[in-house]
Order: structure tokens, then C-alpha cells, then sequence
């Protein structure tokens, strides 16, 4: 496991934003920054973190923990669905098949939790017993394991996203009620296979989110895949004893930033609280945990700047 100390070191040295104009045009997400090029795109994690549709700062090597970890997620469910990943020619970046996004996210949710106003937690609390089109029964706690899994879409394009059902998604035109269907059952088998490998590595996978686009006319899974940014994750052996005495689960994943930025009292509107060094080095700790804990290899960090690593290692791929 990384020190503290090497963690503290990299603060200063983040990786907060590229500018390679010989990669192509480049697109800057809340995260990633793309570089589009004819048929396929170079997608650069960033150490950029955003919770509540805000960017906030940076995490110490949270680019490379996310690359790495999609990789690997892409890998373990290739037999599953087909993704967009071309190549990995860089700890921080893929290189990956342009594809027709599909307008609106899947979200499969195993537990009802969350501190976002989308989460299904926050909702149930506020009297939602619809959530998405799933009917939701009374009486249930805050981290309880739901009957079997649910889907809940949301928008995708809009400033600040916004919870789905089947109908209304289809209703507005946003996608067709077959493409709807397909994408649904990938998704469900995706996180299926997320819980059951994370089960096997002392982990509850809680929920995620999914993205698909076409290529080709197939639906394939895009952007990134059961990470610590779209994913909850806990751990399995405190799981019960933590529920039933009303306590929080131990996590690993960014809902830790997005509880710390609950607290005080940030919820998606006004400027937010800057990042503390020590929320900083706390996530940036959970994020690379995860990754060794889900993949069992140990996390190397790169000792070279990533800019001129990435430079390097992209070079072939110059358009």
C-alpha cells in the first residue's frame, strides 16, 4: 500500500488539465479531457474530481487509479458486452472507438443509499415511494439491500442530472423503447458480475453507473466501468453489524468527498467548499485501496511527471 507521505508528496504535482494539440481536438469533460481524432478518441483521466455536477480539485493519482480500474472492468466483462476500448497506452489513458453515445445514463442500484439529490436514499427519505419507475416499499433503512436490483436513468446533457423512468425517457424522445430494453439487460449483467467479483474480494458493489454508445449499430459499454467515480463500493465485513446499529458503512469510493461536502452543507448550488489537504489525501487513500482490493495487484505510481509521460507514451498516437 502507498505511504501517506508519498500521497502528501504528489499534491503539488496533480494532474489537473492537458493541452496536446497534435492529439486532435480536444474536449475537456468534469473529469477527462478527450482528444477527438477520425473514428476513435484518446480519453485522458485527469486527477480532477467532481461531485453534485461541480468540479472541486484535484485527487492525488486519481487519473491513474480510474484508467487502470476501467481496464481491468473492461477486461472482466468483455465476455459480457462488447466495449470501446482500443487500447491502454498509458496509465492515465485509453484509446477508444468513437462511438454514438446513448443520451441518457443507467444507473443499477443493489442497496438504497446516497447523499445526492438523484440518489435513492435522498429520495425515499422525502416520501419518493416511485423512484424511476420501481416501486419502492415502506419501511426501508438507509443502506438496505433492495429486494433484487433496480435500474434508475438519468439524464446525461442537462447542467445538473435528472432521475428517469423507462416511460418518461422514452416519452421525451431520448431513446426507443427496444434500445432502451437491450441496454437494460447489459447493464443488469454487468453489475451482476461487478457483485459477484467484488464479493470475492471482501467488497458489497452497491451500485453503479453505466454508459453505452453504438458502434457499428451494436450497443457497446463506454466512458469508464465500475470505478470509485460512478460506483459505491463497502466493505462486506462490517456490512451487517454497521446496518443494524444505524452506523455508516466503511467505503471506498467518492461518496466519502460527497458526504464531507454534505456536512458542510454543499448540495450542488453556489460555489462549494475547497477541498482540505486531508480530504485530499483521504480520498485519494480510498481510490487506490479500491483499486487493490478489486484487482489484487498492488498500485505502482509513476515517479515520471504524467504530462511528459503521457506525451511520450501517446506519441504514435498523433494524428
Amino acid at each position: 500500500m502507498i505511504t501517506e507521505a508519498r500521497i502528501r508528496a504528489e499534491l503539488k504535482n496533480v494532474l489537473d488539465r492537458t493541452d496536446f494539440q497534435h492529439l486532435g481536438c480536444r474536449e475537456q469533460g468534469k473529469v477527462r479531457d478527450s482528444y477527438v481524432q477520425k473514428g476513435r478518441r484518446i480519453l485522458i483521466a485527469t486527477d480532477r474530481i467532481s461531485a453534485f455536477d461541480c468540479v472541486l480539485g484535484t485527487i492525488p493519482f486519481k487519473g491513474q487509479v480510474l484508467t487502470q480500474l476501467a481496464a481491468y472492468w473492461f477486461e472482466q466483462t468483455r465476455d459480457l458486452a462488447p466495449n470501446h476500448v482500443i487500447a491502454v497506452p498509458d496509465p492515465c489513458a485509453m484509446v477508444v472507438a468513437e462511438c454514438e453515445q446513448l443520451p441518457i445514463e443507467f444507473v443499477v442500484r443493489g442497496y438504497i443509499t446516497g447523499v445526492t439529490k438523484t440518489s435513492a436514499w435522498y429520495n425515499y427519505e422525502r416520501g419518493v415511494r416511485d423512484f424511476c419507475g420501481n416501486r419502492l416499499p415502506e419501511g426501508l433503512r438507509k443502506d438496505q439491500k433492495l429486494e433484487r436490483p433496480i435500474l434508475t436513468p438519468t439524464t446525461k446533457l442537462e447542467h445538473h442530472d435528472r432521475n428517469l423512468s423507462r416511460a418518461e425517457a422514452i416519452a421525451e424522445g431520448l431513446i426507443d423503447a427496444a434500445t432502451f430494453d437491450a441496454a437494460a439487460e447489459i447493464c443488469f449483467r454487468l453489475y451482476e458480475r461487478g457483485a459477484a467479483l467484488a464479493a470475492q474480494r471482501g467488497l458489497i458493489f452497491v451500485d453503479t453507473k453505466y454508459e453505452l454508445g453504438r458502434l457499428n449499430g451494436a450497443l457497446v459499454v463506454s466512458d469508464e466501468i465500475n470505478t470509485p467515480d460512478s460506483s459505491r463500493y463497502w466493505y462486506a465485513d462490517t456490512y451487517e453489524t454497521l446496518f443494524r446499529e444505524g452506523k455508516e458503512q466503511r467505503k471506498l469510493d467518492k461518496e466519502y468527498v460527497r458526504e464531507w461536502l454534505a456536512a458542510q452543507g454543499f448540495r450542488g448550488d453556489g460555489p462549494p467548499p475547497p477541498l482540505t489537504d486531508e480530504v485530499r489525501i483521504e480520498a485519494a487513500r480510498r481510490y487506490i485501496r479500491a483499486y487493490e482490493l478489486i484487482t489484487g495487484r498492488e498500485f505502482v505510481p509513476s515517479d515520471e511527471p504524467a504530462r511528459e509521460r503521457l506525451k511520450r507514451n501517446l506519441a504514435r498516437w498523433s494524428v
